[in-house]
């Protein structure tokens, strides 16, 4: 017997019980419907992890500080004031690291907001101009802090999109005064909108000269008396030379602060990128074997409905092998009509959770939509999924209905 005859069969067979075919295909349907849409969610929650990190800038380094000990116990890290506003300025000396193209040296503390009768509490950020190139960020009203104001310590001030609505509202915030902890501020611009990331989010925050910051806002030193700074944003000319960049910069910072072990670490965007890749990943993997348990409901289903189907057409069975049908023509039969339950199903399945999935990208989350993302993978394990638990849940009702005795089964009432 040929498999177009046998397909033809099969659904043949099926269309006698509609009712019956479409339940038995009802846990396929659920169950790959829900492997798509909650795999789609896992894929798009990866991509926009990934872009926020790589929105963060291009080829970058995080150097940071070690920790410290309070009464005995280690606090976390980057609790020690251990990195200066000089370490980065040499740092950023092409005669000591020569693979650098650009370093936003950061301190920041959290501080009181006023603007008239607003106010809000978010965090200050102490940087330079570099601070603008190095972490893709973008002005989109007035202008970025310039080198006169950090040589004159100028009190100016750009704030994050969420602080200047909570301040001004619809109303130009440009050259208006703050108030940041009692201290006056002038506004020259209003950064672009970046949204949540690792670090928070991007658009709660207010930018001013770092040495306004260490002067006025934030007096803290390290120990040996050097301006403290929390983060070191590093640019490397290439990626390929992160490494040399790595090393370079940890033998400098060894020789400056002299001391028996590394009171810093440096991190690379793409440290972060593969951490947050393998988390997101995992998620990912969690959400799809969750759904994949009603896949092994959906097959037992089947199953259940094949030794049914076996047990109504015993006659017919043994109808066929008096004509002349040979076990493996039963056993292929049966088995078909159970590949062809599953792959409907499945293919059903796909385009609901494709949908389901397009539905779930539209729906705000914290004032922001995911982007769902419907891989090639996803669908190529649905359907594979489907063909594979056809099999597995069919070969049993199909080998008991090839192992029928023809005598026996014409006799069948």
């Amino acid at each position: 017997m040929s498999l177009r005859e046998c397909i033809r069969i099969a659904l043949r067979a099926l269309g006698a019980n509609k009712l019956r075919s479409a339940l038995t295909m009802l846990g396929m349907i659920i169950g790959v419907g829900a492997v798509i849409a909650l795999m789609s969610v896992g894929k798009g929650a990866q991509a926009m992890v990934s872009s926020r990190i790589q929105g963060m800038g291009t080829n970058l380094l995080f150097v940071t500080p070690g920790n410290q000990q309070q009464g005995g116990v280690r606090q976390g890290q980057g609790t020690a004031p251990t990195l200066t506003l000089e370490d980065a300025d040499a740092i950023a000396d092409p005669s000591n690291v020569p693979t650098v193209v650009a370093v936003a040296p950061e301190s920041m503390t959290v501080g009181q907001i006023v603007a008239g009768p607003q106010n809000t509490r978010t965090r200050i950020t102490g940087t330079t101009p570099s601070f603008e190139e190095v972490r893709n960020f973008r002005v989109a009203q007035g202008e970025f802090i310039s080198k006169q104001h950090v040589d004159g310590r100028s009190s100016v001030a750009v704030l994050g999109s969420n602080v200047a609505t909570d301040l001004f509202g619809g109303m130009d915030p440009i050259g208006q005064t703050i108030r940041i902890n009692q201290v006056s501020f002038r506004v020259i611009g209003v950064m672009e909108s970046k949204g949540s990331q690792s670090m928070g989010n991007q658009d709660d925050i207010v930018i001013v000269p770092l040495t306004t910051l260490l002067q006025k806002l934030n007096r803290q030193r390290t120990a040996r008396g050097g301006q403290n700074v929390n983060t070191i944003y590093v640019q490397v000319a290439d990626e390929k030379l992160m490494s040399d960049a790595v090393e370079q910069i940890g033998a400098l910072l060894r020789e400056r602060h002299r001391t028996p072990q590394d009171d810093f670490t440096i991190r690379s965007q793409e440290d972060l990128l593969s951490t947050a890749t393998q988390i997101t990943g995992v998620m990912t993997l969690l959400l799809g074997s969750i759904a994949g348990i009603s896949l092994v409901v959906g097959g037992i289903g089947i199953m259940n409905i094949m030794l049914v189907s076996v047990t109504e057409r015993t006659r017919e069975i043994g109808i066929r092998k008096a004509i002349g049908a040979k076990k493996r023509d039963i056993l292929t039969q049966f088995l078909i009509e159970a590949i062809v339950v599953s792959l409907a199903g499945g293919a059903i399945g796909l385009m609901l959770g494709a949908g389901l999935s397009m539905l779930i990208g539209r729906i705000p989350l914290g004032g922001q939509t995911l982007n769902t993302v419907v891989s090639a993978d996803a669908v190529a394990l649905a359907v594979g999924v489907s063909a594979a638990i056809g099999i597995f849940f069919g070969i049993y009702p199909a080998t008991r209905a090839a192992s029928l005795n023809p005598i026996d089964a014409l006799r069948y009432e």
